[in-house]
């Protein structure tokens, strides 16, 4: 007895080692199988990148990256339908995967889908504050559609881990500047200008702001 119970303990281990080995093979290949696919792209060979995406995508089915890397490449190609595809089923296969909202939010921008963009670069600046492209390309699109309440939270709180960016700033105060909020702008502007005393754009709203600020005095003694 003891003898047909080594035997079969014997057989589950190999089957199990065997699946084991072949669990590495299948994983090793589809990181190959990606690697290669981003060394075209960093090339330009557009269909030999999209050839590996789509290997490492039957290697991995529930991995993002494979479809990350689709739509990047469908992005190069100008096949707008085909990336906002391919970033949506990574996205679906991965809520957190930055990459692939921010490809969204380009393709959407590019299409001039501000709310749906505007969602998408929120929705990266939720997994990451410090992306300064999402924070730009958030801007830009409420700019488009005229809505700067979340933008100026979201400019704030980047500046808070980078507080001498002299865009970021520049951007904070054109949106305090159309709100009104003149002394805010005013401050803004005089760390955009400390840091970079070339800025023509800063020192003409800056002007602005001073003439807007000596009104506001001027009514206040009236």
């Amino acid at each position: 007895m003891w003898a047909v119970g080594s035997r079969k303990d014997y057989s589950v281990q190999v089957i199990h080692s065997d699946a084991l080995d072949a669990h590495r093979q299948r994983r090793d290949a589809y990181e190959q199988a990606r690697e290669l696919g981003d060394c075209h792209v960093a090339m330009g060979n557009w269909d030999e990148a999209r050839r590996c995406y789509q290997q490492a995508a039957v290697l991995a089915p529930q991995q993002p990256e494979p479809h990350v890397g689709l739509g990047a490449v469908a992005m190069q190609l100008g096949r707008d339908d085909e990336a906002l595809r391919a970033f949506h089923a990574a996205r679906r296969l991965d809520g957190q995967c930055l990459p692939a909202h921010a490809g969204a939010a380009m393709i959407y921008q590019q299409q001039s889908r501000h709310p749906q963009a505007f969602e998408m670069y929120l929705r990266c600046l939720e997994l990451d504050p410090d992306d300064l492209n999402a924070l730009l390309g958030l801007f830009q699109a409420s700019c488009q559609m005229g809505t700067f309440a979340k933008i100026i939270h979201y400019l704030e709180l980047y500046l808070r881990n980078h507080p001498d960016d002299p865009a970021v700033l520049f951007c904070l105060a054109s949106l305090y500047a159309r709100e009104n909020l003149n002394i805010q702008a005013k401050e803004a502007l005089l760390t955009v200008l400390a840091c970079d005393p070339d800025t023509p754009q800063a020192h003409e709203l800056l002007a602005d702001i001073e003439d807007r600020l000596l009104h506001e005095r001027t009514q206040e003694v009236a």
